[in-house]
Parts: structure tokens; sequence; C-alpha cells
């Protein structure tokens, strides 16, 4: 029913010519490729995006699999070169990044899983 209504709306909308000046009409949707993120935290990676507060980590996972597309297609071995020190650069940022990440929750665990256990089984 609902969507009905919306429907209605939205042709009603489009017969006053409310839709005519929307920049970009008539040319192809710029859609966005994803890929790169799973499925179940598009929205999230969506919405932070919009807002301006993506983790470092995706951005970098999106720089490094935009270079590796620039290496695959480059034809000179100077700039390939170069993109590829790029690609190591950003490589070992993600890598350095992700090992803190790791050792911090490592160590959190470490430091509760007695207290932790305790709760939930009682001894």
């Amino acid at each position: 029913m609902l969507s009905w209504l919306a429907d209605q709306m939205i042709e009603e909308a489009m017969k006053r010519g409310e839709f005519d000046d929307l920049p970009g009409k008539g040319k192809p949707l710029e859609l966005e490729d994803l890929s790169h993120v799973p499925e179940e935290l598009r929205s999230a990676y969506k919405l932070m995006k919009n807002a301006n507060i993506m983790p470092e980590e995706l951005t970098l996972r999106q720089e490094m699999l935009t270079l590796s597309d620039l290496i695959a297609a480059c034809q000179q071995d100077e700039e390939r070169l170069r993109l590829r020190n790029k690609l190591d650069e950003k490589t070992l940022r993600l890598n350095m990044l992700t090992a803190q990440k790791d050792w911090s929750s490592n160590s959190a665990y470490n430091r509760y899983e007695s207290k932790i256990r305790q709760r939930l089984t009682g001894w």
C-alpha cells in the first residue's frame, strides 16, 4: 500500500516536471565499485564515506586496489616502478595498522581471559 502511494507521488511529480532540472539528468549513473567491501558492511561503508569518516584501513585498501589496476595497465617501466613503490608503502602501512590492532586486542583478551572464564563457568 505504501509503495503504491510513493509511486503515485513520484509519477505526479514527474508530470509536473519537478525532476527536469536535476544534476546529471540524461547521464549514466556513477556507480561506486564496492567489491572490495564485504556485502554486510557496504551500507556502513557508504554511510561513513559520505560523512567523510573513513577508517584508514579502508582508505588504504581502496588505494591499493587502484594502484594494482594502474600497475596492470601501465606500459612504461619507470612509471610502473613508481606505482609499485607507492603500493609497497601502502601495503606496509596497512600491515602496521593491522598488527597494532591485533596486538592491542590480543593484549586486552589476555588480561581479562581468566575473569571472563570465571564469570561464564563459575571457576
